[in-house]
């Protein structure tokens, strides 16, 4: 599948990323979030890069991405409020570049699912949120109640950020429906279970 780097945004928060494109005409798009920069996170993590490839090999359109101060995106890492704005800039993006009416998901990881969830509940245009990893147990999800539109979540079941009790809550405080996906034997940094993630995700958005 063709993989072409582009930019979108504005100075100084010029972001650069890689588009994933499906061999036709893409059925939908996704804007796939990497996880927390500080902790080495970026749109190269294999996670993130196998979602996108998994996508594009299915029909869609994926656009994965370096929030601003990561790799050559300009601006600084802010701690949550800019990067939903980069979510906000990436869905545009996508968004142009596919049929009028086609659904258009964010797909984040770990840190990358929270931004992507927080910005899906302000915007009007995802049809979808997949959060991979949710932290849930190390940063504020008080927005949930918000989203009103379908979370799906495929989180590791030795995941130490992502408390079974705190992922079994969750259909009660968001706005939309939750479905969750449990991958045995994974924790939070998913070495080796790539492949599961791609999967699940993939069937969440109704391609596998």
């Amino acid at each position: 599948m063709p993989e072409t780097r582009l930019a979108f945004g504005a100075p100084p928060r010029v972001l650069e990323a890689v588009l994933h494109e499906p061999a036709g005409s893409p059925r939908g798009g996704a804007v796939v979030c990497h996880p927390h920069p500080l902790y080495g996170g970026d749109m190269d993590v294999g996670v993130v890069v196998t979602l996108a490839r998994a996508l594009a090999e299915r029909g869609w359109a994926a656009l994965r991405f370096n929030f601003g101060g990561v790799g050559r995106s300009g601006g600084r890492h802010s701690g949550g409020a800019a990067e939903r704005d980069d979510v906000a800039s990436a869905v545009d993006a996508l968004d142009a570049r596919l049929p009028a009416g086609a659904p258009l998901a964010v797909v984040g990881y770990s840190f990358g699912a929270w931004v992507g969830a927080m910005a899906a509940a302000e915007l009007a245009r995802p049809t979808a949120v997949v959060a991979v990893a949710p932290p849930l147990a190390l940063l504020d999800w008080r927005f949930l109640p918000r989203l009103a539109k379908p979370l799906f979540v495929v989180a590791g079941d030795h995941d130490e950020y992502c408390p079974a009790q705190t992922l079994a809550n969750l259909e009660r405080v968001c706005g939309g429906p939750v479905v969750v996906t449990t991958l045995e034997g994974a924790d939070h940094f998913l070495a080796g279970a790539e492949a599961r993630v791609a999967f699940a995700a993939c069937a969440h958005l109704g391609l596998a």
